[in-house]
């Protein structure tokens, strides 16, 4: 039985009484949402509004919790992506109660399996964060690895663990009979060999095949293969590997007869595939074929809260009767350190650190190493960002603003910031600030206000 709640927002509750008594019958028990309701639920309204908005907003913490919003009337067009920026999962009409609630129950079904298989030890222990894009991205990764067999194509730059996800789609993959997973590194292909490396070649084919061999195609035939950096392929390359993607057959060079070969395609770049397409060096007939789905992995910098957790989970590789704590010293430069090589440069700090560590207590500032310390003119990890606001101060107080005016200017600089962080979406923001949502549009309110004499005096 799944548990979710029900919030009503004006005169909706006699028409979601059915949906109710039909939610039941469908295995999910609806309650009145508490006043500080989180989780997964559904928000009934009539109208769109502010109100609407800023309750979806706040029951689903800015998107991290799934709501459904249903609708008790029809909503004007453009409305529901409103709904679903503001934190809706999916947003349902009320006319027919029995396919509305058979609609509900299918999506939070769903969801709450996807939400098992990420709390399941075989991802908990390879992929680590908490950070909501990292959360956000795992969903849909999840959902894509468990309940689809297109071809899946990875984005993410150098070390943010592309192949960890290849591996989890193979593992999560359903089928009950998949072989194994293979992994073709494509800047390790000498073009003029590449033709063996992808199809096999029979005895004879060239000068050395002295005997068959197969290809990729053949040995991921029944499982998945896996492409890295699939954006390194010639376009030579990519024309031929046409035929296979999209068909699934092959000849083997030197060979005259078709080969068969049923595999779930996983590709991985660093690269920008639009661009590459757009300067001629990435075909689109082959893109189009690689990315049914595509996501994008978060870069370390993007997620630095995750950063703690992730070294005490390398810490743990390295002691088996438990890792030692980190210092809050050591903590602060790990947070505060730049990671040009994302969770990949972690790890191997972390090793590092791990290597240099003697007996049971906790990784304190002597076990970090000597190229990784502060100059000794600087402070380190969390007092840098003191001294970047030291700066910036000094800047305002050598053009002449008082202490009001530096510290407004902060203010609407962290809103203005945490805003582009968060993409526009106003309840992470807030979150990310400290405060709360009406707080927060408070200010763009003030913020907005202040501008329009600007702009007016533009326009005349």
């Amino acid at each position: 039985m799944i548990e979710i709640w029900l919030d009503c927002l004006g005169d909706t509750a006699g028409q979601c009484e059915r949906v109710v008594r039909e939610l039941e019958h469908a295995d999910v028990a609806c309650h009145a949402a508490p006043p500080e309701a989180h989780g997964p639920g559904i928000v009934a309204f009539r109208v769109v509004s502010e109100e609407l908005r800023a309750r979806l907003r706040e029951r689903s913490r800015g998107g991290t919790e799934r709501v459904i919003a249903i609708a008790t009337e029809s909503i004007a067009a453009g409305e529901g992506w409103a709904l679903l920026q503001a934190g809706a999962a999916d947003i349902l009409p009320i006319d027919k109660p029995f396919v509305t609630a058979a609609a509900i129950a299918a999506r939070f079904k769903r969801w709450a399996a996807v939400d098992d298989l990420i709390e399941s030890p075989v991802v908990q222990r390879n992929l680590v964060g908490g950070n909501l894009s990292w959360c956000t991205f795992l969903r849909r990764v999840t959902d894509i690895a468990r309940f689809t067999s297109s071809p899946v194509l990875i984005r993410g730059e150098s070390g943010t663990g592309k192949e960890l996800v290849a591996r989890l789609i193979h593992v999560l993959d359903p089928r009950a009979d998949k072989r194994e997973l293979v992994v073709l590194d494509c800047t390790t292909v000498v073009p003029e060999l590449s033709g063996s490396e992808f199809f096999g070649h029979e005895r004879g084919a060239y000068t050395g095949a002295s005997s068959a061999r197969d290809g990729a195609f053949a040995l991921a035939d029944g499982g998945t293969l896996f492409l890295d950096e699939v954006g390194e392929l010639p376009l030579r390359l990519q024309a031929e590997l046409l035929r296979v993607v999209q068909e699934g057959t092959y000849k083997r060079v030197g060979g005259n007869t078709w080969q068969r070969a049923r595999f779930r395609l996983v590709c991985a770049t660093h690269r920008n595939l639009e661009q590459e397409m757009m300067a001629g060096r990435f075909r689109s007939d082959f893109y189009y074929r690689l990315a049914a789905w595509s996501c994008m992995l978060p870069p370390l910098r993007e997620r630095r809260d995750d950063i703690p957790a992730l070294a005490r989970h390398f810490l743990q590789g390295h002691f088996d009767d438990g890792a030692p704590a980190i210092g809050d010293d050591v903590l602060r430069l790990l947070i505060g350190r730049d990671y040009p090589g994302n969770v990949r440069d972690l790890r191997h700090l972390v090793d590092r650190i791990a290597y240099r560590h003697a007996g049971n207590g906790p990784i304190t500032l002597g076990d970090v190493p000597e190229e990784e310390r502060p100059q000794p003119d600087a402070r380190p990890g969390v007092q840098t960002v003191g001294d970047l606001f030291e700066q910036a101060a000094h800047i305002g107080l050598l053009c002449g603003m008082r202490m009001k005016d530096i510290s407004g200017a902060a203010v609407e600089a962290s809103v203005r910031l945490a805003l582009d962080l968060e993409q526009g979406n106003v309840g992470r923001a807030a979150e990310r600030l400290g405060i709360t949502d009406r707080a927060l549009q408070k200010r763009r309110a003030i913020q907005r206000e202040r501008q329009r004499p600007a702009d007016e005096a533009d326009c005349r």
